[in-house]
């Protein structure tokens, strides 16, 4: 078995999906916190290039970070460079329902489903626990009077949910057939031949979509403040967007950053009223209007932005050290196109005041439906829905 060593720090969603993987693949591994060690920092800096965690080597091997060792998961890549014997291919496995996606939206729908003896299965994704894994205090959710952290508010959704009967597995479906029932569903390793299913695959961060910008991801380049802020202590930084969680991530970055500047294309936020005013209030935080970032500077990491004011053309240097990007979300929705009806944006379309699609005995919630509200708590009663509307269904046509 290859020696694994993974530079982590406390409050990191990546290092703990990054540890949930390794770990359902009977692994251990040696843990260095770079936040109660901070001269490992360096070390890890100089050994991996890079400055975000987690940063893994296995054996000799430079893995990199979470999104690496997934690549190599998806790839089916990962196995033998853990010397690992991939086992063959059995028969599909038959379930009354089957979840794709975890978030707010899965982990309620299973919730409800095995409370209803459906004996729910849920594929989470190898990125398991949706968008709140990268959130730092949720605030707004019901029960929560002195907020929740993101991860730890999406454990205990898995608790409730395992405890419950659902049998909740970290692996990505990478394969659907809906033309008949029952519909058949396809991991890496696994396949399922499921009754009824439901469709709670989320939404993930855009990026702006420059060479310069995934050159330095990881080199202070970052879709997350909570995972990579405490990284640049002490120095400038900048945000991209309007909306909250533009201004949630330039408030917690408050903690860390000497000044934190707000990059927007237009002359006033998108964001809630009351996120607007604690952004507007905070005496670290500043605001570029009407402007959009050109390039992302640095050679080994970020060392500032060339930003365009959209109105007047005029280009000027912007001097930071880490640009966080916060201007949105896509709808992960791919593998069900051609099969399901999207909208334009790739929103599943589900008939008005339920969650069933166009495809019988095929159910959607969250934010792979939702254009609108897009919340979680919204999320959750989706899920809700899409549970009662399967149990219904299923009652209605299996008996």
């Amino acid at each position: 078995m290859a020696e694994i060593v993974m530079y982590t720090k406390s409050w990191c969603p990546y290092c703990n999906q990054a540890k949930a993987l390794l770990r359902e693949k009977g692994q251990t591994w040696t843990e260095i916190d770079i936040e109660e060690r901070p001269e490992r920092q360096r070390e890890m800096i100089e050994r991996s290039g890079r400055s975000t965690v987690p940063q893994i080597w296995i054996g000799d091997r430079h893995v990199g970070g979470f999104d690496d060792l997934a690549d190599l998961e998806r790839h089916g890549k990962l196995d033998p460079l853990l010397g690992r014997t991939k086992a063959p291919a059995g028969a599909a496995e038959h379930v009354k329902v089957l979840i794709i996606g975890s978030g707010p939206a899965g982990y309620t729908a299973a919730i409800y489903a095995a409370r209803a003896e459906l004996q729910p299965v849920m594929l989470a994704g190898l990125q398991f626990g949706g968008q709140l894994m990268l959130t730092t205090d949720v605030e707004n959710y019901p029960g929560f009077p002195a907020s929740v952290a993101g991860p730890e508010m999406m454990e205990l959704f898995q608790s409730q949910a395992e405890r419950f009967g659902t049998r909740v597995l970290n692996e990505d479906a990478l394969r659907v057939d809906l033309s008949k029932r029952p519909f058949r569903v396809e991991t890496e390793d696994k396949a399922f031949l499921a009754d009824a299913l439901i469709i709670a695959t989320g939404a993930s961060a855009k990026w702006i979509g420059l060479p310069s910008e995934q050159r330095l991801t990881n080199k202070g380049v970052s879709a997350c403040a909570t995972c990579d802020g405490a990284l640049y202590r002490g120095k400038a930084m900048a945000v991209v967007g309007g909306g909250d969680t533009a201004m949630e991530e330039a408030l917690f970055l408050t903690r860390y950053a000497t000044k934190v500047t707000v990059i927007h294309r237009r002359d006033q936020l998108r964001a809630s009223k009351i996120m607007q005013e604690r952004a507007k209030k905070n005496g670290k935080i500043e605001f570029l209007w009407d402007s959009a970032v050109e390039e992302v500077l640095g050679d080994d990491f970020v060392t500032g932005l060339r930003v365009k004011n959209l109105k007047t053309g005029a280009l000027s240097k912007l001097d930071v050290e880490a640009l966080f990007v916060a201007i949105g979300h896509k709808p992960n929705t791919d593998l069900f196109r051609g099969q399901l009806e999207l909208d334009d944006v790739g929103y599943l379309k589900v008939e008005a005041g339920t969650t069933r699609t166009r495809v019988a005995g095929v159910f959607a919630c969250g934010d792979a439906m939702d254009p609108i509200y897009r919340q979680a708590v919204t999320a959750a009663g989706t899920g809700c829905m899409a549970a009662i509307d399967c149990e219904r269904w299923l009652a209605e046509h299996d008996g």
